[in-house]
């Protein structure tokens, strides 16, 4: 799994002019899964973007988490996450994972996270065409591959 992770001062997810999720101090979540990933990258990555100390404290240094400040999560998906540049201009999207291993995964990872935040997340729509828009605060963005544990 592969996570683009924007701490934004307020953030909102829109389909066919309809306002899905709206969402102020916190995360937006790009989320993009490949065939070969499971649960426990789920539950590892879940994990981390909840306890990630990127907020700020009362002198204004990145040490709290999103936990810790009570923020808001919106989680959507974003197959091109998996996208290879590495042959030619057309990007391959070959690791993507097909629907039927990606919606579970995805829906897995929504119920993670509310687990590990104690309360309702917000998100997009499997598939739908979104329009994401988002004022990123910072600005702070954080990429995290599950397979690239660094």
């Amino acid at each position: 799994m592969r996570a683009v992770i924007q701490r934004v001062s307020e953030a909102s997810v829109t389909i066919e002019g309809a306002k899905v999720a709206n969402i102020q101090k916190g995360l937006l979540v790009l989320i993009g899964i490949e065939e070969t990933d499971t649960k426990e990258d789920s539950n590892w990555l879940t994990a981390k973007i909840a306890n990630l100390r990127i907020f700020g404290d009362e002198n204004d240094v990145m040490n709290l988490s999103l936990k810790e400040v009570n923020g808001n999560v919106i989680i959507v998906s974003q197959f091109t996450l998996q996208a290879s540049t590495k042959k030619g201009n057309r990007p391959s999207y070959l690791k993507a994972a097909k629907s039927e291993i990606a919606i579970p995964l995805y829906e897995a990872f929504i119920q993670q996270m509310e687990l590990e935040m104690d309360k309702k997340v917000q998100t997009g729509q499997f598939g739908a065409d979104m329009k994401v828009a988002l004022l990123n605060d910072g600005p702070v963005t954080i990429i995290i591959d599950t397979k690239n544990k660094e």
